[in-house]
């Protein structure tokens, strides 16, 4: 039998872990670990893991060091074929781990997995089945919004949301940069984009599998952009640049893509500066990080060429 783990970042999650938690102790595919990272929480988090502690190895950072470093921390904790990344308002079906490790053992070329993500307010709602990719290099949340029931094939997608994605761990050891499998400069937000498109260009599959289900339960409303804090909003906006500057590729095939790109981001810096100026405070972040993120797009570039010519 392949061996997994859990891997959860929580962050003031209080209501949501024991839920969490309880799916997880029920999977029908053994789990070898659980690891839950707190990142500095103001509620209650360690009493409510207290009745875990024989089966939970909770780890309690005094300083929030973000989704991508939690969960980089909990990663080294494992030893295991597989790891699931977790988000504590996401509760799993019991056949969540064994639907998705099963495909992946038939599929070895398959990073990276996903089942279908339910609202949990409209069961019948599709809030992911991974992450989907437009011209523009814009990534979003496949089928979000969609009838479930118009999501019942397995199919490759571009990469897998980093809600409930399984990750094999064979791949995290060869696309990760100096350690880290996300980006910890990311903090959070669009680091799984990130790692989706890096592992593709790196010679990894992603997959949607329709018979692995999980709802999810989620702070804020898709589509509803001002009720999102302007924290969520600004590493949002930087992270998606740090995407492009790491993994976009330029040749002749990006001919119609860069100027799809200009475009979308000059309207975006439109809206932002009439809108949300406050979003313009991460642009000396971005210019500092510039450095960084090339020295990281180099790394991917000539790792891309050495599995290329080894698959030849």
């Amino acid at each position: 039998m392949p061996t997994v783990s859990v891997c959860i970042v929580t962050y003031n999650s209080a209501n949501d872990i024991e839920a969490c938690l309880n799916a997880v102790l029920m999977q029908t595919c053994p789990v070898q670990q659980i690891i839950v990272i707190d990142n500095a929480s103001a509620d209650d988090i360690a009493e409510r893991i207290t009745p875990y502690r024989n089966q939970v190895h909770f780890i309690a950072n005094k300083v929030n060091n973000g989704f991508a470093g939690g969960q980089n921390q909990a990663i080294r904790q494992t030893r295991s074929d597989y790891v699931l990344v977790l988000n504590p308002d996401v509760t799993l079906s019991p056949d969540y781990l064994s639907e998705t490790i099963a495909f992946m053992e038939r599929h070895p070329k398959v990073g990276s997995a996903t089942g279908k993500l339910v609202l949990a307010d409209h069961p019948g709602i599709m809030d992911s089945a991974g992450i989907g990719m437009k011209r523009n290099r814009q990534g979003y949340d496949l089928a979000a919004g969609e009838p479930a029931a118009d999501w019942m094939e397995s199919k490759e997608v571009f990469g897998v949301s980093g809600a409930a994605a399984v990750y094999r761990s064979a791949m995290i050891r060869h696309i990760e940069f100096e350690g880290q499998f996300f980006d910890e400069q990311f903090f959070a937000y669009k680091e799984d984009v990130d790692v989706a498109w890096r592992a593709r260009k790196l010679g990894w599959t992603s997959y949607y599998v329709a018979t692995a289900l999980a709802t999810h339960h989620r702070g804020w409303k898709k589509g509803r952009r001002g009720s999102m804090p302007l924290f969520v909003r600004r590493h949002s906006y930087q992270n998606r640049f740090f995407t492009l500057i790491k993994n976009e590729t330029f040749g002749l095939h990006s001919f119609l893509t860069i100027p799809l790109i200009l475009v979308s981001e000059a309207v975006k810096l439109g809206y932002i500066v009439l809108r949300e100026p406050g979003l313009l405070a991460c642009w000396p972040f971005i210019m500092k990080s510039l450095p960084s993120m090339l020295r990281k797009r180099k790394w991917i570039i000539n790792k891309a060429r050495l599995s290329n010519s080894h698959n030849r």
